[in-house]
Order: C-alpha cells, then sequence, then structure tokens
C-alpha cells in the first residue's frame, strides 16, 4: 500500500504537470482535450480486456509491468528529443490511461488473497487513505515542482515513483501470484455458446455477463457507479469555474482547499471503516454504497449553492467522507464474488466508469458555457440520486424476500 499511495502521488503530480506541459508543447487548449480523451479512451478498452488478461497471467505480474510501463514511457518524454514529444506525449497518454486501469483491477481483484476475505473492508481503507494523502500531496506539490525545478525534474519523479511501486509489487508474497481461482471457467450463463464453440470475444462477454448475474443487483450496482463517474465529471469541471466566479483574481485557492478538506473526511472515514471492521469483523455492505452515493451527491450539489464558507468547508468534509465510503463498500462488495468472475467484475466496472467520467467531461464541457455550475451539477448528481434511490429499494427488497431452496 505505501508503493501504491508512492506512484498516486506521481499520478496526480503528473495529472498536472502534464497537462501544463501539453498546453505549453502544443499551444493549443485542445490538446489538453484530445490528451485527456487519448488516456480515457485507453483505460476504457483496457477495463474491457482485463478480466481475461488476468485469467492467463497473475495479478503479481499485470501490477509489475504495468509499473515497469508507466515509468518507462515518462522515460521515453524525458528523453525525447523537441522533434518527437508530440508522439511520446501520446505514448504516455496510452500507457498511463491503459496501464493505470490495469494495475488498478488487479490490485482490488487480489486484495482477498493478499490479507484474507475477513479483512477485505480495512485494506481497501488503508489503500484509500493512501491515495488520498497522495492526491493531496500531488496536488498541493505539482505547482512547486513545475514552477522550481521544470517539467524535466517533474517526469523524472513521474518516472521514480512508478519504479518505486514495481519495487514493493515484486517483493509482495501474494499466493499463487495473485491468480487464485481466475483459470476457473466462469459460470454458465442462459442462452451463451458451449465453451468449445464460443469465439474469445464471446467468451469475454459471456464472462461479464455471468459477472453481473453472479449476485443479485450486482448490474444495477455497477450501472449506479458508472452514473456516479458521470455526477464526478461535473463537478471536477465546474470547480475552477466556480472558483473563478468567487475570486476571480485567485481562483486556485477556493478549489486547493475544497480538495484539502474533501481528502480530510475520506481520510477521517476511512479510520472509522477500519475500526469498524476490526470491531465487527464485517464490512460496509452495499446498503453503505447506496445511502454513500445519496449523501456524496447531495453534498456536491450543495458545494455550488453559494452557502458561506465556512458552512461550504464542511459540506466538502461530508462530501470527501461520503466518497470514501461509497468507495470501501463497493470494492468490498465486488470482492465478495469467485475467483473466476472477481477480475471481470472489475474490469467491466472500470470500462463503465472510465465511460460515464469521458462522456460527462464532454457533455459537461458542452453545456457549461450555458448554464450555471450548479445547474450542470445539480442535473448530473441527481440523475445518481435517482439511480442510488432506484437500488437501494431494489437491495431493501432483496433483503426482505424470504430465502429460496437456492439462494446462496
Amino acid at each position: 500500500m505505501a508503493g501504491y499511495a508512492i506512484s498516486s502521488y506521481g499520478t496526480f503530480l503528473n495529472m498536472v504537470a502534464l497537462n501544463l506541459f501539453v498546453y505549453e508543447t502544443t499551444g493549443r487548449a485542445l490538446a489538453m482535450g484530445l490528451f485527456m480523451a487519448v488516456r480515457l479512451a485507453s483505460g476504457f478498452v483496457a477495463g474491457l480486456t482485463a478480466g481475461g488478461l488476468l485469467t492467463r497471467f497473475t495479478a503479481k505480474s499485470v501490477m509489475l509491468w504495468t509499473n515497469i510501463a508507466q515509468a518507462s514511457a515518462m522515460l521515453l518524454l524525458v528523453l525525447a528529443p523537441d522533434g518527437l514529444r508530440t508522439a511520446a506525449l501520446v505514448a504516455v497518454s496510452v500507457a498511463v490511461g491503459s496501464c493505470g486501469t490495469l494495475f488498478m483491477v488487479s490490485l482490488r481483484s487480489s486484495i482477498p488473497e493478499m490479507v484474507g476475505e475477513e479483512r477485505r473492508s480495512w485494506a481497501n481503507s488503508l489503500s484509500i487513505t493512501g491515495r488520498s494523502l497522495a492526491m493531496v500531496a500531488g496536488f498541493a506539490s505539482a505547482g512547486v515542482v513545475v514552477s522550481l525545478v521544470g517539467y524535466t525534474a517533474a517526469f523524472v519523479v513521474d518516472t521514480a515513483t512508478f519504479a518505486l511501486c514495481a519495487v514493493t509489487v515484486a517483493l509482495l508474497p501474494i499466493p499463487g501470484g495473485g491468480k487464485g481461482g481466475s483459470q476457473e471457467e466462469p459460470a454458465a450463463v442462459p442462452g451463451a455458446e458451449p465453451a468449445a464453440e464460443a469465439t474469445p470475444a464471446r467468451r469475454r462477454r459471456s464472462a461479464a455477463l455471468a459477472a453481473l448475474a453472479a449476485a443479485p443487483g450486482l448490474g444495477l450496482m455497477v450501472a449506479l457507479r458508472g452514473v456516479d463517474a458521470l455526477g464526478s465529471s461535473s463537478h471536477n469541471a465546474a470547480l475552477p469555474v466556480y472558483s473563478s466566479e468567487l475570486d476571480a483574481s485567485r481562483p486556485a485557492v477556493f478549489v486547493s482547499a475544497f480538495w484539502c478538506l474533501w481528502a480530510l473526511g475520506n481520510i477521517v472515514v476511512q479510520q472509522l471503516i477500519q475500526r469498524h471492521a476490526r470491531r465487527t469483523g464485517r464490512s460496509v455492505g452495499a446498503l453503505g454504497f447506496g445511502w454513500g452515493t445519496c449523501l456524496m451527491s447531495g453534498a456536491f450539489i450543495l458545494a455550488f449553492a453559494g452557502f458561506p464558507l465556512v458552512a461550504t468547508a464542511a459540506i466538502a468534509l461530508v462530501a470527501g467522507a461520503a466518497d470514501g465510503l461509497t468507495e470501501v463498500s463497493y470494492t468490498s462488495h465486488l470482492q465478495t464474488l469467485p475467483a473466476g468472475l472477481r477480475a471481470h467484475a472489475f474490469g467491466l466496472s472500470a470500462t463503465v466508469e472510465n465511460l460515464g467520467f469521458g462522456a460527462g467531461m464532454i457533455l459537461v464541457a458542452a453545456v457549461l458555457d450555458h448554464y450555471t455550475p450548479l445547474t450542470v451539477v445539480g442535473w448530473s448528481h441527481g440523475a445518481a440520486l435517482v439511480v442510488a434511490a432506484v437500488f437501494l429499494i431494489r437491495v431493501a427488497g432483496l433483503r426482505k424476500a424470504p430465502p429460496g431452496p437456492s439462494s446462496p
């Protein structure tokens, strides 16, 4: 988790440094949008292939080589001559988008094997705490690093963080390398072709369907995650606009303070979740995910409502805490799937999240010129609230239903 936190610091550092570098290199704001589009598209494709990849290779090897690939891409950018900088930037965008997704799918699907089923929630909470701290450090130091020592030094630091994470993965003693039962054939899906007759693409599609059908309400849960990602794109795009309206001379102050408070709320709730897991031996379940999504979406809408700064600070804390709750409960719930389906479920989830966030960024960018940030965020997170309400009703109905003869 220390290695993951270090590489996350590098990821958040380069989110700022690379976007600025792309703009300075090309002189066009459109290039930044294309850079982000390539990154998201690479993550989308990687999510589709992650499940199949993890049936052929161990999670440990995938985590190791994705870090090596990202470090190599960053080093390529450092060493590239001026005439090849654009090609190197495209390579970095593809590597960071695809390898970042593959690493996260591998990590999350192998956590039960690393720490045991009963400690899933604790391990998930620990990883999210490390990532939240890394986000604050990465965003806070990016401007200082770029201003004082330049882009090359920032990219070298980023390369080193991925290399350090690769070293920690290489030393990690995962039983079976994290492969576990991922070699198992996925559960049969009604109407699917026999395994011998199905093409590889159809087998992957059947595995994804099996992952969704493996637990009641899981398909709706993944769909809610995608709508939630769309809502996240709205507040990410609207925050700089709203901050400029509050203080045109220092727009970065509000954005930085908001994300620092968000991360603080996230860290605090992780400590509470870890204590709950140690005391009760249970993880926060599907209901925690539904209620956390409602609380998070409501908080982000209120953050743009023009309340006094003290109230907005409290809202940012609540938004971070709710975001942390949804992350742990969602990840822990998918980890209850059988090992043969777990990687497919996480890969499908990553694809849906990338699709929701990418589509949201395009839509939000188009409408922010015509509507206020509150309106845009209200509609986006309002959609998440509606789907979350449907999900909670579905979960409540499943809990009330009498167990059948074949219930697990």
